[in-house]
């Protein structure tokens, strides 16, 4: 196991900036109604996780949607992020593979797919 990254929560939520600014204008103009949410821990049911879409993507929404419905999130989590990578720039870049990972689930695009597109 590695040592773990430090970097602050400031430096990690403009890790976060910084990966939705990679993320190409006409994906992001197709995120609807989404907020991201940078937490330091991941669920206590899966400790490891990098990252969550906790919301109803557009491809499951039905025409009655968006009546009051709050915003999708998508949690970026810290800890767990910092504890795999060994470097700032390392933590940099899978902060960015989480960011279009949670992205992708909101349009309803799985992993299996995101693995054909080299976003595994």
């Amino acid at each position: 196991m590695g040592v773990m990254v430090e970097m602050s929560r400031e430096d990690f939520e403009a890790a976060v900036d910084d990966a939705l600014d990679a993320v190409p204008d006409q994906l992001l103009e197709l995120v609807d109604n989404v907020v991201i949410l940078v937490e330091d821990d991941a669920p206590d049911d899966d400790p490891e996780l990098l990252g969550l879409y906790d919301g109803v993507s557009l491809t499951d929404r039905g025409a009655d949607w968006g009546m009051g419905e709050l915003p999708d999130r998508i949690f970026i989590f810290r800890n767990p992020t910092l504890a795999v990578c060994e470097t700032p720039q390392q933590v940099r870049e899978e902060v960015a593979i989480t960011v279009v990972h949670e992205i992708a689930h909101h349009f309803g695009i799985d992993d299996e797919r995101l693995h054909q597109l080299g976003w595994g």
